[in-house]
């Protein structure tokens, strides 16, 4: 890949005339001042044209065995290095020779080819000497040429080498640009020899960020042990302060017991130990009081290259649709992206899907489905959320009534189980997740005939349903994603009435307030609060209609 720099003028051969207005008298006199756009790029054509005949030169540079023959006033105007030590008191000043240690034969005639025609080629062969002799020789916009080059050339495999070398030459851009590369694409860097060479100062700068990008803190765990064991007898001394910087209380309770505390460099060492016990009373705590405690092992990373964006799946408008829509939340603005491949209304996007009694659980690292143990109830147009390390199926409509009963999901026993109802019969219901609250927004009230403004809350600690603050205006199927604390809800329908309304709930101060509307009306949309990179791992899925019409 190859890169030409351009810096001189090289417009048409024609004079511009220019009016000069500095004074009264050049006006009085009638002056007219002219520009020749060529005139420069003529006279360095000549100049370059005179070197190759080695006429008027007047320097001989010196790399190694090369010679490069130049005209100094040439070699001045462009470089302050050339500059200083052809005005200055030094011996070279008036020699006919000047040896330039620094620099190789053929990256010193490139450079003083660049300084006559204002053109150079950078390529991955050549920008690694082009650059640090750039740098001696002052020549800043050569210089900047190669880091641009470099950056465009970063890759999982490359950046850390490249962070590096932008570090060694004080290219601070350049190092900033190749450190944040390395942060988003985290799980792949790891993978390389790059990182298996990083000292551990490296380490521990990289896997301490809060700006790192991974799907897991599993990554960050994996890439560490690899670090150590790349050269065991050496590293393992160094296992407590990697440790540290491993957010263990992070990753689930599973993996905890079954890899991490399997781990022989763990068991082997006290300090570890500690932090693996930090972790397990983490999650010993209620799902509630895990956010009271505050170190930087629980502190979720947050990778500013990912905006979070809300994305609202399907619906009906008033047919099922397949449009799909996107809440930039720092824009305050909605943007469509790809359709789905059929209309979809009342799309649960959780992790697992329900259908009537039946629940079926998508497994993505081995692409499939599977079933597991059914609900108490048959239920359509219900609210399915995750808190803590159970799935709850809220409300819903079993074909005769809407419900309030509310069943909850244990993966480690696959068995469902009754927790308290909800106030309201609330079918078409959208739920959401709040500081380990879970929260049952509008829906259809079947009593009533009626949809719903009203909102209920649900602590598992205590195993009660309390109202909150009503929304502004009634709602059912809304869909419901929850980003910063606060909770979103976005369309639903009053009656014949599909909205494109959307607000949003801030527990802190118990009330809502309207953000910007949608593209187009919606109602039972599915909806998920995710990163603009991981929208593709969305799992979307249509739960069976017991009765058509809420």
């Amino acid at each position: 890949m190859h890169l030409f720099l351009l810096s001189l003028e090289t417009s048409h051969a024609s004079l511009r005339p220019v009016c000069n207005t500095d004074s009264e008298e050049d006006m009085i006199n009638g002056g007219l001042n002219t520009f020749n756009q060529t005139h420069m790029r003529k006279a360095f054509h000549l100049m370059n044209d005179l070197r190759s005949k080695k006429l008027l030169c007047d320097v001989q540079l010196m790399a190694g065995s090369t010679e490069v023959p130049a005209h100094r006033v040439v070699l001045a105007s462009s470089s302050p290095y050339f500059c200083a030590m052809f005005t200055g008191d030094m011996s070279e000043s008036k020699a006919d020779q000047v040896e330039i240690r620094e620099v190789d034969g053929l990256t010193l005639k490139k450079l003083v080819d660049y300084i006559y025609t204002a053109e150079i080629e950078i390529t991955e062969d050549n920008v690694q000497v082009l650059l640090p002799a750039a740098s001696l020789l002052q020549l800043m916009d050569v210089r900047q040429v190669c880091c641009e080059f470099l950056q465009s050339q970063l890759h999982p495999s490359n950046c850390l080498g490249i962070r590096a070398f932008a570090d060694l030459h004080t290219c601070i851009q350049l190092l900033n640009q190749a450190h944040a590369y390395a942060e988003q694409h985290f799980s792949d860097v790891v993978q390389g020899e790059e990182f298996l060479g990083l000292s551990l100062q490296q380490v521990c700068s990289l896997i301490s960020s809060d700006k790192l990008t991974v799907s897991t803190e599993e990554k960050v765990f994996e890439a560490m042990i690899s670090w150590i064991k790349y050269d065991k007898p050496a590293r393992l001394e160094y296992m407590p302060k990697l440790m540290e910087h491993v957010r263990l209380p992070l990753l689930s309770r599973d993996y905890l017991v079954q890899i991490v505390e399997e781990e022989a460099l763990i068991k082997n060492n006290n300090t570890c130990k500690d932090f693996l016990i930090e972790a397990m009373k983490y999650h010993l705590l209620p799902a509630d009081q895990r956010h009271l405690i505050k170190t930087d092992r629980t502190r979720p990373r947050t990778p500013v290259s990912i905006p979070k964006v809300m994305i609202v799946v399907g619906g009906q408008a008033p047919k099922a649709i397949r449009g799909v829509e996107c809440y930039d939340f720092q824009e305050d603005r909605w943007y469509q992206v790809a359709d789905l491949p059929s209309r979809r209304c009342r799309a649960g996007v959780v992790s697992m899907l329900l259908r009537e009694r039946t629940v079926d659980v998508y497994d993505g690292t081995q692409d499939q489905w599977s079933a597991v143990a059914s609900m108490q109830e048959r239920r359509s147009t219900l609210g399915a959320a995750v808190l803590g390390d159970l799935l709850y199926a809220v409300g819903g409509f079993n074909g005769s009534i809407g419900l309030s009963t509310v069943e909850a999901y244990s993966y480690k026993t696959n068995t469902w189980f009754y927790v308290a109802p909800m106030n309201t019969r609330r079918s078409s219901v959208g739920v959401g997740v709040v500081d380990g609250k879970l929260y049952a927004v509008g829906g259809y009230d079947g009593a009533s005939r009626q949809c719903l403004s009203t909102v209920e809350e649900y602590d598992p600690v205590t195993d009660q349903w309390c109202y909150v603050a009503d929304m502004s205006t009634r709602r059912s199927g809304a869909g419901v994603g929850v980003l910063g604390g606060q909770l979103y809800a976005a369309g639903g329908h009053d009656g014949p009435l599909v909205r494109k309304s959307v607000e949003v709930y801030d527990p802190q101060t118990n009330s809502w307030r309207l953000v910007c509307d949608m593209n187009m009306c919606r109602r039972n949309a599915g909806q998920k609060t995710v990163s603009r990179r991981n929208q593709k791992n969305i799992m979307r899925g249509s739960t069976k209609c017991l009765q058509q019409g809420l």
